[in-house]
């Protein structure tokens, strides 16, 4: 289980990591970027960092379906 949250900590950075790249590249090379589609891009991204929290940690518990009560 350690190794499952560590391994998803590292997605986290990579998935972080890669998204603010973009930004830098995109604002290096001079390309106008509205701060509401940044914003909206990091919300993009924290819901995919949600989405595989669920998958690694709730999924397993509840048989892979999501159980609404």
């Amino acid at each position: 289980m350690i190794e499952s949250v560590i391994l998803f900590l590292i997605y986290l950075c990579l998935i972080v990591a890669a998204f603010w790249l973009i930004l830098w590249v995109l604002g290096q090379l001079g390309v106008p970027i509205p701060a509401q589609v940044v914003k909206i891009g990091w919300v993009i991204v924290a819901l995919v960092c949600i989405l595989i929290l669920y998958k690694l940690l709730l999924a397993p518990l509840i048989g892979g379906h999501l159980v609404l009560k």
